[in-house]
């Protein structure tokens, strides 16, 4: 008897979605150019059920692929051939509220923003918040490590995450804290895109909501003007709740889409958010309006609904970029903050070369990139182009000191250029992580982690003090 079958067999009508039109929902996640059917999609509705799935796919040798909400923008939650997508988005409850101690216990397919409603009526908020808090789900949250535009002074996922619990792919329950955890592995099982475990309750903490919040929109005459401000703000000892950058393309077109009112003749923009108290938000406001003074333009919200519209143009520009052009590509790298306008100035000669236009839109306090590659899918070679054209700008990432992804993680999307970031005794290591929590290779089997066959294939593994590791590797 198949999987699917068996699967069919031990769960209630409603639960296993089969057939391939049924399927194509789940196909992809927000990567929508790599795509997969898998064999069926199974929607638990309580853990027991998760558990009876995990037993039915490891007795069958079956991959089995966690889902989210299918946010995720690295092909993490696409499926792979004849697997098993495993989707938690009925397991959305919020299951306990500790006001005194600040704390809420939720499943994992409880949306992001759906916390901070929850718990708006105590005086408090959860508060990473990517731009899909809309719609993004705590567990994928987790399994990406997310950020968002409050993470440098909030921290990501991970920085807000008190205990998980986890079910291993043996069904064993397995409870990570951050009282007890002296291996780090509540660290590890953040950002571990669903290779480690099946995440199945989260404990998050809340702060308390700020008493005053304050954006300051400061527009540059260049880029390099408005990069210079970011690290001049921390400099002054100001750690904002929010420090974002913007070209003047991703100016024009989130202000075309929200119309907020963001000036259309700046090179760059730059958005501060300060709160706390009164006074606190009244002395750094003092303080970075100073720094801002060579500005071409300064404007400070003076209504939290002012505030709120600022950010809605930074957080509609991904939609907004979309309106723009028939397909755009997302890419997420981190640099040293004293590189940005560098990066900038790269990516700038990259789109001539490649001959696409590129919106930037970077979480500039914390040197997160995101720039927004614009293609038409339907031109011959053009999506083998985009690819390329983001390959390098993850590589000048690495050689500047950063790293290939800052939140959306490595999935399908960049395996490849994780053999330039990582030698190969490190990704040995990563194998071994893998090995102990999966000895059959069965949760999201060939993503995050390459091979390293695949690397000296590429011909791009890490070379390590001048040598390049397995020589006995034929290279191609």
């Amino acid at each position: 008897m198949s999987v699917v079958h068996q699967l069919l067999r031990a769960l209630h009508k409603g639960i296993v979605i089969t057939g391939s039109e049924n399927t194509r929902a789940y196909e992809c996640d927000g990567l929508s150019v790599y795509r997969q059917k898998p064999l069926a999609v199974v929607l638990p509705e309580n853990i027991e059920q998760v558990k009876q799935v995990l037993q039915i796919c490891k007795t069958n040798n079956a991959p089995v692929v966690t889902r989210g909400a299918g946010t995720g923008l690295s092909g993490g939650a696409m499926p792979l051939e004849k697997s098993i997508v495993l989707g938690l988005s009925k397991l959305n409850r919020v299951k306990s509220i500790d006001v005194k101690n600040r704390l809420a216990v939720l499943e994992p397919g409880v949306r992001n923003i759906a916390i901070s409603e929850a718990v708006k009526e105590h005086g408090l908020y959860y508060a990473p918040d990517p731009s899909s808090q809309i719609a993004c789900s705590i567990g994928g949250n987790v399994a990406e490590n997310s950020g968002g535009v409050h993470c440098l002074k909030y921290g990501l996922t991970v920085h807000n995450v008190e205990a998980l619990k986890v079910l291993t792919v043996d069904g064993e329950e397995l409870v990570l804290s951050r009282k007890d955890d002296g291996l780090g592995l509540l660290a590890l099982m953040n950002g571990s895109e669903g290779l480690l475990g099946i995440i199945i309750e989260i404990t998050v903490k809340l702060i308390p909501m700020p008493q005053l919040a304050k954006v300051v929109m400061a527009a540059f005459d260049s880029v390099r003007d408005c990069a210079n401000a970011v690290a001049d703000i921390i400099k002054a000892g100001i750690i904002p709740a929010g420090l974002e950058m913007m070209d003047k393309f991703a100016i024009e077109a989130a202000e075309g889409f929200a119309q907020v009112g963001y000036p259309l003749d700046a090179e760059a923009l730059l958005l501060c958010e300060l709160d706390g108290t009164e006074a606190q938000v009244q002395a750094e406001l003092d303080t970075v309006l100073k720094v801002l003074s060579g500005a071409s333009t300064l404007k400070v919200s003076e209504s939290e609904a002012e505030r709120l519209d600022l950010w809605k143009g930074r957080k509609s520009a991904f939609p907004a970029v979309g309106r723009l052009s028939p397909d755009y590509y997302c890419m997420d790298g981190t640099i040293p903050r004293r590189h940005l306008a560098d990066m900038l100035e790269k990516i700038n000669e990259l789109s001539k070369k490649y001959k696409l236009r590129v919106a930037n839109v970077f979480h500039a306090g914390d040197g997160n990139l995101h720039p927004l590659i614009l293609y038409d899918a339907n031109v011959p070679g053009e999506l083998e182009k985009t690819e390329e054209f983001g390959t390098d700008i993850l590589k000048l990432s690495v050689d500047m000191g950063g790293t290939i992804t800052g939140e959306h993680g490595v999935g399908v999307e960049k395996l490849n250029v994780m053999c330039h970031q990582f030698n190969s005794k490190e990704l040995e290591i990563f194998h071994k992580i893998k090995q102990a929590f999966d000895p059959d290779s069965l949760l999201n089997p060939g993503k995050a982690v390459p091979e390293l066959h695949r690397c000296a294939e590429l011909g791009a593994m890490h070379v390590h003090n001048g040598k390049l590791p397995h020589p006995e590797l034929e290279r191609f």
